[in-house]
């Protein structure tokens, strides 16, 4: 039987991974006190063919009984249950305009603001993190772009020993992504922007990505790219890293950078790696 169990930041999506997981078949119980954790998974032993992959959600919603997860996680449990954690996590003004905008109180600041309350939540949630198999970083993350990495780890039924690899876009002028792993700068190469007929157009378009890599630097820097991401990857997954991600920046995320994230999403699709693709900053204004 598979077991995922949901956790991480409140505000950072877990009730939408959780329905996402329901969707590909995953039977879905949220807020489930971890105290009762062996029980239930004995309950679902014992209706393996009914109940073949399991989700929770758990959060600190659970006040102190929330210690019981890390328990759980650190103790040997005698089941043939493989179970995986999944943290959800997103920066703090993300946060804080999320509850402002469902107008919700966080759990943790019945008595405070919602900064101390999300202050608290990560200082209480730092064991679990350090424990995940997987962490998603949802603060610039569409839901579509959510439901696409949630079905890239388990709908695919990929081996849980893989690397997701999220290539992405982004302009400078927006600020580098804290996520991104791996980051380069593509404002080297010439500017589209300064082309009229390429002006409003995106490194999706075939003008742009073709204006993009005429030129000799362009061709050598994608080479040398993909040379060096076929090394890299290989030894992370070795090295046990589940998650990767590698940003392209130019000006304003719009032409030279969505154009080499194509490039490098395509070619690991094309070699098997497990990838996803975003362009953070694509629909945002042409000004430079």
């Amino acid at each position: 039987m598979e077991f995922v169990i949901v956790t991480g930041m409140s505000g950072a999506g877990k009730s939408m991974a959780l329905k996402y997981l329901e969707d590909i078949g995953y039977f879905c119980v949220d807020n489930l006190p971890p105290a009762l954790l062996p029980t239930f998974i004995d309950i679902c032993d014992k209706n393996s063919s009914e109940m073949e992959k399991v989700a929770l959600g758990i959060d600190i919603r659970g006040g102190k009984l929330f210690d019981g997860l890390i328990h759980f996680i650190d103790s040997e449990y005698d089941s043939d249950v493989k179970f995986k954690v999944v943290f959800l996590d997103a920066d703090d003004t993300t946060l804080i305009k999320r509850y402002k905008e469902t107008r919700r109180s966080h759990p943790l600041s019945k008595k405070g603001t919602i900064q101390s309350g999300i202050d608290a939540e990560r200082e209480l949630l730092k064991p679990m993190k350090n424990k995940a198999h997987y962490i998603i970083d949802t603060t610039n993350m569409l839901t579509r772009t959510l439901k696409a990495r949630i079905n890239e780890m388990f709908l695919t039924n990929m081996d849980y020993n893989s690397m997701i690899t999220t290539v992405m876009s982004f302009g400078f002028k927006y600020g580098i992504p804290p996520e991104a792993d791996l980051v380069f700068d593509v404002r080297f190469l010439p500017n589209p922007f300064y082309i009229p007929e390429l002006r409003n157009m995106t490194g999706n378009d075939d003008a742009v990505r073709d204006f993009v890599m005429k030129s000799d630097e362009a061709k050598e820097f994608s080479k040398k790219l993909t040379d060096m991401t076929e090394f890299l990857i290989p030894n992370y997954v070795k090295e046990g890293k589940n998650n990767l991600v590698i940003a392209f920046g130019c000006t304003g995320g719009k032409h030279r950078s969505v154009t080499f994230a194509n490039l490098l999403y395509d070619h690991l699709k094309k070699n098997n790696y497990s990838a996803l693709i975003s362009h953070r900053d694509i629909e945002k204004d042409g000004k430079r």
